[in-house]
């Protein structure tokens, strides 16, 4: 291997090192493996320029024209012309792709979920890491600058992320100084004796370090050191992505501290769009009223326009009694329960589902206690892998005529949890209004939201529909209406708040399925968000806008709302029985309530509604019949080519070169020189570079001589030598038969003395393909000159005889 394809491979190499700091910003990491085959075609397209060779810019500018046709291709295939070339519309969706992973990265807490916007960002940032690497240490030839940018990506990665740093620290230096002591190696190779010491017999080894190595040694070290220190010195971010785990949380020390935001609806959504569900928690309770045993995880209480998060709060010591729930007052209607849970020993999660509210928790390992929310959360990397505990919590029984007297909160609650920003669309607050238009109390406005989202406003339950980013997300789901259980919390809370009532998100599980044997079973599909709103003398109250989820709480409903005086809200009418069955309903028709209380009919013709044939022939009809499609796979699959084609020219040279021998002496003769140039090319390709002034005699002294070539082999390339001397000086030449095996044993003979990543050098990218460049620059010379000889010579006409001028 050749010193530049040498330096050009640890480029590679040491980028991807350094990319893997930034493997627990974002989950999953399998987008590293991409970002290598990328970065794996951007350095072949800058190998291939410096084997031209093109110039220094134009090697650079050819390796930023490949990136970007790859970003375009993997992040804009849609926006842009023949789904390769970008063009206006693509750069608009790539700013587009910017603008939404910068939201998601202040939004989401480490690990973030890999969002198209993550994406782009993460896999163009090493793109471009990568390039300038390859630019400086290969292209420039000057290594030592290449390991800033390489110092920029760790130092960046290690300031966000926490746990293994010194792990990745020691990957990515191992990437640097391997990039270093390739350049030293290869500034040797061509100083020769200058810094080499006294001169060596072929195959012997050095002494010690020459001066170059000392020297990217040192350099080494020094720019480890910065390494070390730079991340020391860079500010504390906080908040989404860019906040650490706080105190007493993960590796945190305990003993108090703060929780820091994190974002559980990652972990809602995907749970929602299993393709298979699973079983996550277990739980026997002594109560009947399962349609309250909602398993609550977190609340979600901070509302910054676009989110909604977890605010830092302070947490402590898991207390023996909780003690009664801020503001439930005596005269509610409650009854304490016990339940027993067990999680799945795969259920990893930092919060304790429980059933809400909870008086008191019976559990062992390293917990905290969060008194606001009531919730429990991990300490020192705690989670609820194989965790079995026993919850006491009450069910409280509000009536809907103590919901509508409730008074005013306090002020500092009600300031606190009716904020929204100045980012919140004006349509929300005013769609608010028109829907709880002539309600007496805020009851009636939080009964008249629920209903609308769940009955009247024709919303459709759709887990596929994104989460959607950006200040508009609510406005456009209330125009659209389509979305899951997010969206619909979401979009209540926010508009109870714009009406003065204190609200927040709740997140966790829905009661799950019976079983057998009297426990329950709660999936990964039962993942739910509903809105928890604030009632003076009741407390935080859940409510249920989700249509096709959850159950309707009691208070909300008209039967159980009394002589009240409440106006009667037109709904479908409920099923004899609420109670959850394992056992399918066997009615022929399905109202709308019996669909929401229990999720759905079983019906044949309603289970196949959503594998429609016509759905799937629309979805395929735009895979295989797009007019795209017919010009952005072949795109695609000449781009994923593009790195073969010099192995292939080969592999067809080769063939043509050792086919048959020929009948005639013409063709023997011809045979003979094609197989010795087979053979001076395939050293070629081992590093033996062709010198055409020597007979073939001496050439094949020197291929033994610089091949280190065995007996057998040796023996080999003397009888080819012979074999072309004969037909270049003999007046009668005789062509022995064999010659092709005889360049099959030299081929071998110089593949067992190299190692494996020259021989996959020779192999991938041989030398000898510059053969096809000459080729073409002869042939376009012979074409022009050609095309001026056949070029018509224009004179001026002589005037005629006899006319005087």
């Amino acid at each position: 291997m050749s010193g530049r394809a040498r330096l050009a491979l640890c480029a590679w190499a040491a980028t991807i090192m350094a990319a893997c700091t930034l493997l627990p910003l974002v989950d999953p990491e399998t987008w590293i493996f991409q970002a290598a085959v990328l970065l794996a075609v951007q350095s072949g397209v800058g190998a291939l320029a410096r084997r031209v060779p093109l110039a220094r810019a134009l090697t650079v500018a050819a390796q930023a024209l490949v990136t970007l046709a790859m970003l375009t291709l993997v992040f804009a295939r849609q926006q842009a012309v023949a789904g390769l070339f970008p063009g206006p519309e693509a750069f608009q969706h790539f700013g587009s792709l910017l603008r939404s992973g910068a939201d998601d990265v202040g939004r989401y807490a480490i690990p973030a979920p890999m969002t198209d916007g993550i994406q782009l960002m993460v896999i163009g940032g090493v793109l471009i890491i990568g390039l300038m690497v390859d630019a400086l240490a290969v292209t420039f030839r000057s290594a030592a600058p290449a390991g800033l940018p390489l110092l920029a990506l760790y130092s960046v990665a290690a300031g966000l992320s926490d746990g293994a740093a010194w792990l990745f620290f020691l990957i990515a230096s191992v990437g640097y100084l391997m990039l270093l002591l390739a350049e030293s190696r290869d500034r040797l190779s061509q100083w020769g004796r200058v810094f080499g010491g006294a001169a060596r017999a072929p195959g012997m080894e050095t002494g010690g370090p020459v001066a170059p190595v000392r020297t990217g040694r040192r350099i080494g070290a020094v720019a480890l050191g910065i390494a070390l220190v730079v991340p020391l010195g860079l500010p504390a971010l906080d908040g989404g992505l860019l906040g650490g785990a706080g105190g007493g949380i993960g590796a945190g020390s305990g003993g108090g501290g703060t929780i820091s935001a994190v974002n559980p609806l990652v972990q809602l959504s995907e749970s929602l769009n299993v393709d298979q569900d699973r079983q996550v928690l277990s739980y026997r309770t002594n109560t009947d009223n399962m349609q309250e045993m909602y398993l609550r995880i977190v609340s979600l209480d901070d509302f910054d326009g676009t989110s909604w998060k977890p605010t830092e709060r302070s947490i402590t010591g898991v207390p023996d009694d909780f003690g009664t729930p801020n503001g439930l007052g005596p005269d509610v209607k409650r009854n304490e329960i016990e339940t027993r849970i067990a999680a799945a020993k795969d259920y990893a999660q930092n919060w304790l589902p429980m059933p809400y509210p909870v008086t008191s928790v019976d559990i062992d390992g390293d917990w905290r206690y969060e008194p606001v929310g009531r919730t429990l959360v991990g300490d020192h990397g705690q989670d609820t892998k194989g965790a079995q505990y026993t919850v006491k919590s009450l069910i409280v029984r509000p009536t809907a005529k103590q919901l509508a007297a409730a008074p005013e909160p306090p002020p500092a609650l009600k300031r606190e949890y009716t904020e929204v920003p100045p980012s919140l669309p004006p349509v929300v607050a005013r769609t608010a209004r028109e829907i709880t238009a002539g309600s007496a109390n805020d009851y009636e406005r939080a009964v008249k939201l629920q209903d609308w989202f769940a009955f009247s406003g024709e919303f459709t339950y759709d887990t596929e529909v994104q989460s959607g980013t950006g200040s508009r997300a609510i406005a456009r789901f209330l125009q659209e209406k389509e979305g899951f259980c997010v969206h619909f919390s979401f979009a209540m809370a926010s508009m109870a708040r714009t009406l003065g009532i204190p609200a927040r998100v709740a997140v966790g599980f829905t009661p799950g399925t019976p079983e057998a044997n009297g426990s329950m079973s709660v999936g990964l599909r039962d993942a739910h968000a509903w809105p928890e709103l604030y009632f003076e003398g009741v407390g935080w109250t859940r409510f249920e806008p989700t249509p096709n989820r959850g159950t309707t709480p009691e208070y909300t409903q008209p039967e159980s709302s009394g002589d009240n005086g409440l106006p009667d809200v037109p709904r479908p009418s409920e099923s004899a029985s609420t109670a959850p069955s394992a056992a399918p309903s066997e009615s022929e028709s399905c109202t709308a309530q019996q669909v929401r209380l229990e999720g759905g009919c079983s019906s044949e013709s309603a289970a196949a509604l959503p594998g429609s044939d016509d759905e799937e022939s629309g979805f395929w009809g735009l895979v295989f019949f797009s007019p795209w499609t017919l010009l952005i796979v072949p795109g695609a699959l000449a781009l994923l080519a593009l790195p073969l084609l010099p192995m292939l020219w080969r592999m067809r040279m080769r063939s043509v070169r050792l086919g048959a021998h020929g009948r005639t002496p013409a063709e023997a003769a011809a045979h003979a020189l094609g197989v010795w140039q087979e053979v001076t090319d395939t050293a070629w390709d081992y590093g033996i570079a062709p010198d055409e002034s020597q007979t073939p005699r001496k050439a094949a002294v020197r291929i033994v001589r610089l091949g280190r070539l065995e007996p057998p082999a040796e023996a080999a390339v003397h009888r080819l030598a012979a074999a072309v001397e004969q037909v270049l000086y003999a007046p009668q030449p005789q062509v022995p038969a064999g010659l092709a095996q005889d360049a099959h044993d030299v081929t071998a003979g110089l593949r067992a003395q190299v190692g494996r990543w020259p021989h996959l050098r020779a192999l991938f990218l041989p030398r000898s393909t510059i053969r096809v460049i000459w080729a073409v620059s002869a042939r376009w010379s012979a074409l022009t000159t050609e095309l001026a000889a056949r070029r018509p010579t224009l004179r001026r006409p002589s005037a005629p005889t006899g006319q005087n001028n």
